[in-house]
């Protein structure tokens, strides 16, 4: 999977153009620096060294260039869960990795940048398409995973798939999303992996 998220229909101008990937460039590390809630359109086009027009020429706001960010955010998550999900073979191993790369990416996100942590919060608040695509793909990766647990007999069968997966992303919820996460630190370490013990026994067949 590619980790360029697609760029959302608020955006303007050709998708590779050199000044794009400079404005957003220059945008993440403001954001890095200063928030995103400080950071104005009129400090980007300065540091760029454009003016406001010129920037209105690509993005036709400040959060359009934040839904790049969080979008590439949350692709380097889902990159690092599907190599995870990778390395297992069977099912239930699978969903195992998935719980801990999900946990482990969010954390890293809020200890090692947490200014960046604060742009997915806000996504996640205000419920960004950059965030509501990332949520579809995950759910699409549990709905797999299920599937190929069902196939192979490690899953029950008797409850509607959709439920099952609309479950399991109810549990990982506190561990995925950014407005919930920071609020489930001090469970970060032990809860997930327990809630997904409990998962597996409730799909056994």
């Amino acid at each position: 999977m590619s980790k360029k998220p697609p760029y959302t229909a608020s955006q303007r101008g050709p998708a590779e153009h050199e000044l794009r990937n400079q404005i957003v460039a220059t945008a993440t590390e403001h954001f890095r620096l200063y928030g995103y809630e400080k950071t104005t359109v009129s400090d980007l086009a300065k540091a760029v060294g454009y003016s406001k027009a010129y920037i209105y020429k690509f993005f036709e706001s400040k959060q359009a260039i934040g839904e790049v960010i969080c979008g590439r955010c949350l692709a380097d998550i889902e990159s690092a869960c599907r190599d995870a999900v990778a390395q297992a073979a069977a099912p239930p191993d699978k969903l195992r990795r998935l719980f801990k790369a999900l946990t482990a990416s969010g954390l890293r996100l809020f200890f090692h940048d947490r200014r960046l942590y604060d742009i997915a919060a806000a996504a996640a608040g205000e419920r960004w398409q950059s965030t509501r695509d990332y949520d579809g793909r995950l759910r699409a990766l549990i709905r797999d995973i299920v599937r190929e647990g069902r196939e192979s007999g490690d899953f029950e069968r008797r409850t509607p798939l959709d439920e099952t997966v609309d479950a399991i992303q109810l549990v990982l919820w506190p561990y995925t999303n950014p407005l919930m996460l920071q609020h489930h630190l001090d469970t970060a370490d032990d809860a997930p992996m327990q809630l997904c013990s409990l998962v597996l026994r409730s799909l056994s067949p």
